[in-house]
């Protein structure tokens, strides 16, 4: 597998885990475990700071001029890595709001 592909992978399972740790956070928060609600918001967090730093490295190694070809494959890591951002956003503001209604 070469360098972008391995890259793209590594950023799709890692924000994909943050997506679904997130999910799991919001469906703790609905049924009023805030606590395992919060230690999973802090899971995902870590599993997508993994695929933001891989990111990172990838737009690094661009600035510093070597040629990232952009392949669907890479733009499919893109779109996930910003879905799972929105996600994180969304779930803790659900785990805010069911702390409301819940108290």
């Amino acid at each position: 597998m070469e360098g972008t592909e391995l890259v793209a992978f590594n950023i799709i399972a890692s924000v994909g885990t943050a997506r679904s740790t997130y999910i799991q956070a919001i469906d703790e928060a609905a049924a009023g475990n805030f606590e395992e609600a919060e230690k999973l918001i802090k899971e995902g967090q870590e599993a997508f700071n993994g695929g933001h730093a891989t990111h990172h490295e990838l737009l690094t190694k661009m600035a510093q001029g070597e040629k990232v070809e952009m392949t669907l494959l890479l733009t499919h890591a893109e779109d996930q890595l910003m879905s799972a951002e929105a996600f994180g956003i969304l779930a803790g503001k659900f785990i805010d709001l069911y702390k409301q209604v819940k108290g």
